[in-house]
C-alpha cells in the first residue's frame, strides 16, 4: 500500500512510539502528585512543555497540552471570545476554515456574537484589504488557518498579524494543524499570531494529542473545569506519555522541515506538470504557490469516491478533500468558496505527502492514475 493521505493522519514515527511506551512504563505516576514518582513525571512534563515553547518562541507556561486540533481550536475560540465580552462580541474568520473553527463560531453566533467570514480568491487566499475593512473596535478574535487542509492554500499570516495588531485589540489565533513542521510558524511579537494550535497526529505523532500555545499571558477562560491542571485552564490528569511523545514528534518535524519541504515541493511540481497532460479533464485546486505537501485536483464529470476506489484497487491511498467531512454527501465548503465549475465539484481528490513517502511512491501514483484515467475517461484528452 502507498499511503498519500497524510493530511488526514500520519503514521507515527517509531521513535515517537518508543518514547510513548517508555514513558508509560517508567513515568506513569500522576504529575500532580507530591510524592517522588509524581514529581518525576511532572519534571518530564515540564521538559516537554519547554521543548514545545522553544520551537514556538514562547515560554513553557504558555504551552498547554490538549486532546487534539479540534479541542485546541475550540479552546481558542470559545475561551478568548467568552473571556473578552467586555471588549466586544465580534469575530472574524474565513470561509474555508476547518469545521472545528467554523462550527465553533457558528455556535457563538447563536449566542449573539457577530461573525464576519472573509472570502477567498481562486487560489484560496484571503484579501488583506477585506480583513482590514472588517476589523472593528469590538472585534475580539480573528481566527485563520495557516494552510488549508483541502487545497494547501497558504494565508499571509505575518501581514495579517500586522494589520490586526495595528488596527484592533483582537487576539489573532492561527490554526497551524496543517503547517507546523512544513512551514515556519512561531510567535514573532506583533508580527505573528497570539495563539497557535497544533495536532500531534498530523506530524507523525499520536492521535489524541494536541497543543494550544500563547505568545503572552492572555485573558481566556477554560473549557474544562475540575482539578485545575494546566494552570487552571484545562482540568484533568495530564497524559504525560502523550505530551512527551508530542514534543518528540514536534522536534523531529522541525529538524526535518527543510529537507522534507524540498522533497515535497519537487513531488508537488512534478505532479502539477503530470496532471496538465490530461488537459481539460483536470482542474487543479492546488497551485505552485500553495503548501508543498498538499496537492488537490478534480477530474471532470467523475465523483471523487470513484477515483479513490479505482486507485485503492491499485494500492494507492488518497482522499476526497477533507477526511473530517469526506463521508458527507454535500460538496465541500472549500470547493464552494472557490466557485468551481459544477462538473468538477464532485471529483476532487487530495494527495498529501508525509515523512515516510518516497520517490517510488510518486512514480507508482502516476502509473496508477494514468491507468485509472484510461479506464474511466479513455484517452488523456478525451
Amino acid at each position: 500500500m502507498i499511503y498519500l493521505d497524510n493530511s488526514a493522519t500520519t503514521k507515527p514515527h517509531k521513535e515517537v512510539l518508543n518514547t510513548f511506551v517508555q514513558v508509560n512504563e517508567s513515568f506513569y505516576a500522576n504529575p500532580s502528585s507530591i510524592h517522588e514518582a509524581g514529581v518525576e513525571a511532572n519534571t518530564l512534563l515540564d521538559r516537554a512543555r519547554g521543548q514545545i515553547a522553544d520551537l514556538l518562541h514562547t515560554e513553557g507556561q504558555y504551552v498547554l497540552f490538549t486532546a487534539g486540533g479540534t479541542e485546541s481550536n475550540n479552546f481558542a475560540i470559545f475561551g478568548i471570545s467568552k473571556a473578552n465580552t467586555h471588549k466586544g462580541k465580534h469575530i472574524i474568520t474565513t470561509e474555508v476554515e476547518h469545521p472545528s473553527v467554523l462550527e465553533a463560531v457558528k455556535s457563538l453566533q447563536n449566542e449573539g456574537y457577530e461573525v464576519d467570514f472573509l472570502k477567498v480568491d481562486e487560489n484560496g487566499v484571503i484579501s488583506l484589504q477585506e480583513l482590514q475593512a472588517k476589523l472593528r473596535k469590538d472585534t475580539v478574535l480573528v481566527s485563520m488557518m495557516h494552510v488549508n487542509n483541502e487545497m494547501g492554500a497558504i494565508q499571509p499570516i505575518e501581514e495579517a498579524a500586522k494589520i490586526i495588531h495595528e488596527n484592533s485589540r483582537a487576539a489573532f489565533h492561527v490554526d497551524a494543524v496543517q503547517s507546523f513542521g512544513k512551514l515556519p510558524i512561531f510567535f514573532n511579537g506583533e508580527e505573528g499570531p497570539d495563539i497557535i494550535t497544533i495536532s500531534g497526529h498530523k506530524i507523525h505523532g499520536l492521535k489524541g494529542s494536541g497543543i494550544i500555545a500563547f505568545r503572552k499571558k492572555m485573558n481566556i477562560i477554560p473549557l474544562l473545569l475540575g482539578g485545575g491542571q494546566e494552570q487552571g485552564l484545562r482540568s484533568g490528569t495530564v497524559a504525560v506519555p502523550l505530551a512527551v511523545a508530542t514534543a518528540k514528534a514536534a522536534r523531529i518535524a522541525i529538524e526535518m522541515m527543510e529537507q522534507s519541504t524540498e522533497k515535497y515541493r519537487r513531488w508537488h511540481n512534478d505532479l502539477l506538470v503530470f496532471l496538465t497532460e490530461f488537459g481539460e479533464n483536470i482542474h487543479l485546486l492546488s497551485k505552485e504557490t500553495g503548501a508543498a505537501h498538499i496537492l488537490s485536483f478534480s477530474v471532470k464529470d467523475l465523483k471523487g469516491e470513484i477515483l479513490i476506489n479505482a486507485l485503492q484497487k491499485r494500492g494507492i491511498i488518497v482522499s476526497t478533500s477533507s477526511a473530517c467531512s469526506s463521508k458527507q454527501k454535500k460538496t465541500s465548503h472549500v470547493v464552494e468558496a472557490l466557485n468551481m465549475l459544477s462538473n468538477f465539484k464532485k471529483g476532487v481528490i487530495r494527495l498529501s505527502f508525509g515523512a515516510l513517502n518516497t520517490d517510488e511512491d510518486i512514480l507508482e501514483f502516476k502509473k496508477a492514475f494514468t491507468d485509472v484515467m484510461k479506464e474511466l475517461k479513455g484517452d488523456k484528452n478525451q
